[in-house]
């Protein structure tokens, strides 16, 4: 069967750590389902503990979404966002499990309500520059420019909104919330281009590919060794072709 060997490829090193990820990710979120599905199934009343447990399912699924968003970087130059993603991720995690399974009579602290609110803007903007750098990892400069705008407008508007959340009110409050504004609707526009650009026009660069047939034992052989280092055929075959090359010189 043919296969196309690219260029770009993950270090063999961060095979075993994503694909633990991935496994964590899928094995949470399918247990968060599970028991969503158990308390909506469960006869009797549907009180305030199935209502929790629904609560949660939708923390850990949304926070699956985001892990996945920042693995997306494993391996590429921009790791250290989605690595950086991945810790932060866990201020909204832990602080909203506190407000659903904490004092319901009380209700959270606003110290609570405050810290989930900034580590959501921060994680949602770091999910997001995540998914963009692995678009634009190999986008033409004109992209490059757009791409790079989107990210500080992104960054500026999670500094804006952390702003607001941590109780920060402008004498100009309706100037402030105006420019809020405009800074989302260009950070969603530039998003849209950028991924519009990257997927469907011809914003990347030309890879350089060499088509080649692969008996059908290497082939089998390229996927098992795939499947067991979570890696992707066209990375196997690469970094085969990259060592061979390496002692061939």
């Amino acid at each position: 069967m043919p296969r196309s060997v690219i260029a770009t490829s993950a270090p063999p090193g961060t095979a075993p750590i994503r694909k633990l990820i991935v496994r964590v990710t899928i094995g949470s979120f399918s247990l968060a389902a599970l028991l969503g599905i158990i308390a909506l199934l469960r006869g009797g009343e549907f009180g305030q503990t199935q209502f929790r447990v629904l609560l949660t399912t939708l923390l850990v699924g949304v926070v699956s979404i985001a892990v996945l968003c920042y693995l997306a970087t494993a391996g590429r130059p921009s790791q250290p966002v989605g690595v950086a993603g991945g810790v932060i991720v866990l201020v909204p995690l832990v602080t909203a499990l506190l407000m659903i399974w904490g004092d319901v009579e009380h209700g959270p602290s606003e110290g609570i309500r405050k810290t989930f609110g900034i580590g959501t803007a921060v994680a949602a903007t770091l999910a997001q520059a995540s998914l963009l750098l692995t678009l634009g990892e190999r986008a033409r400069p004109g992209v490059r420019r757009i791409l790079d705008g989107t990210l500080a407008l992104a960054a500026v508007l999670a500094a804006m909104t952390s702003a607001l959340i941590a109780g920060f009110t402008p004498a100009e409050g309706g100037y402030y919330h105006r420019i809020l504004g405009v800074v989302a609707i260009l950070d969603v526009l530039g998003t849209v281009v950028v991924a519009a650009l990257m997927k469907f026009g011809s914003g990347d660069l030309e890879r350089a590919r060499a088509d080649v047939r692969l008996p059908k034992d290497l082939a089998e052989s390229v996927a098992e060794l795939a499947t067991k280092s979570g890696q992707s055929s066209d990375e196997v075959v690469a970094a085969a072709v990259r060592l061979y090359l390496r002692d061939a010189r």
